[in-house]
């Protein structure tokens, strides 16, 4: 037990109540009614409660308590301290009385920094500590997000500089590997409420065109053609039309056939049932398929569309699109069309996406996130997550694992498939 006091009152300049600021720390094994005992007897001394923080890890309990005692400080320390103590005799606590020397305000959180790792270590967590302090931004709090399908924690954090913060924290992802993502704190984080996907490896793993592809045994021709205008090597609508050249006369039905065994991306139905809930309009924006992407709409029960259009005749591919093309340009004018059916603005919008198609739309959005995407894309996104699962887009808008799986329970929808 340990006890320390200094000299300091507040005044009515502070904006608060006139007396000397009495900071209890009380730390244990956690267990019910300790909470309430300190605070009764608290009550008992007749002082104000400006600051409660409480945290429980693995059934240890840490409790502050940040009151104003009228009482002398000597006596304020003395008489409390014991107190408290003999509330909690027997429960195996430890309590702390100080009065601060000095009563700096705290200086209040500008950003939500999110640390996702699968595993996240320690030196990852320790590295980030350190650059932060180098740009003089202070942590205030950390909180556990997630621990499936990884690790993820968020840190409330002070910081004078917005641009070093993103720099501090995108570098100490690459040395790491781990995902960091940065936002400003404040209602304007809170108020998101709409979200487009990509489809082609962001929604579902694979590209839907080169299924089809195999289909007509141009599969290698028609993956080299991907790869290279995902990576912005080719025009998206040139390398799109000349794939879709590579399906004609292929049977409609294998379209359906494809859709309705889409292989959703792991965390895929979570998010979107998750998003749904808190009342999120949620999309697929895609340069894919509008016979394909409907399957996604009728499983997902998505509310919005916008892919491109294969033309059949006879019931066969004519190798041809119809319609306007929904190339990098045509992304960003539907995120903006959802948007304004919806009644969003454009700051309350997500978007996730991997490839270079996506670009236009991710930088659109209020928060663009680039999902194992190539380099060309992460450079233009708000952040970054590579991970092989959907669900951590929950933990970058901070969203717990708890949260999500106290709802899935209430409807009977909670389970947690074991990892490899």
């Amino acid at each position: 037990m340990e006890q320390q006091a200094t000299t300091a009152r507040t005044t009515p300049d502070d904006g608060v109540v006139p007396g000397w600021q009495v900071l209890v720390t009380v730390t244990g094994p956690d267990q019910p009614g300790v909470t309430g005992r300190v605070l009764s007897t608290l009550a008992g001394h007749g002082v104000e409660v400006i600051d409660i923080d409480q945290a429980v890890i693995r059934g240890m309990l840490t409790l502050g308590v940040l009151v104003i005692a009228a009482d002398d400080p000597a006596d304020a320390e003395s008489a409390i301290g014991s107190d408290v103590r003999a509330s909690l005799d027997g429960l195996g606590m430890t309590v702390r009385v100080q009065i601060d020397e000095q009563q700096a305000p705290s200086r209040p959180t500008t950003h939500a920094v999110v640390v996702l790792g699968r595993p996240l270590r320690a030196a990852a967590m320790g590295e980030l500590a350190l650059r932060l302090g180098t740009i003089d931004a202070n942590i205030n709090a950390i909180t556990r997000l997630a621990d499936y399908p990884v690790t993820g924690l968020e840190l409330s954090v002070s910081a004078p500089d917005d641009d070093a913060l993103r720099v501090a924290t995108a570098q100490v992802a690459a040395a790491m590997g781990v995902d960091i993502a940065v936002e400003r704190a404040g209602l304007e984080r809170r108020a998101k409420r709409l979200i487009v996907f990509d489809v082609d490896s962001t929604l579902i793993t694979g590209e839907v065109i080169e299924m089809l592809a195999e289909h007509t045994g141009a599969l290698a021709e028609v993956e080299h053609i991907t790869a290279a205008a995902m990576r912005g090597e080719l025009d998206f609508e040139a390398s799109l039309r000349a794939r879709v050249a590579m399906l004609a006369g292929l049977d409609a039905g294998v379209l359906d056939e494809i859709g309705r065994a889409l292989p959703l991306t792991p965390g895929a139905r979570t998010t979107v049932r998750t998003l749904k809930r808190l009342g999120y309009r949620c999309g697929i924006v895609s340069g894919g398929f509008t016979q394909v992407a409907r399957h996604l709409v009728a499983e997902l029960d998505l509310d919005f569309v916008a892919a491109n259009t294969l033309e059949v005749i006879d019931g066969r591919l004519t190798g041809n699109l119809v319609g306007d093309i929904v190339d990098r340009a045509g992304k960003a004018r539907a995120l903006t069309r959802f948007a304004l059916e919806s009644g969003v603005a454009l700051n309350q919008t997500v978007a996730v996406g991997d490839g270079a198609n996506d670009i236009d739309m991710l930088t659109t959005a209020g928060l663009g996130i680039a999902f194992n995407a190539k380099p060309v894309v992460a450079e233009h996104a708000d952040t970054t997550l590579n991970q092989p699962f959907l669900d951590p887009v929950l933990f970058i808008l901070g969203i717990s694992r708890e949260e999500i799986e106290a709802a899935d329970v209430a409807d009977g929808s909670f389970r947690r498939v074991p990892l490899a």
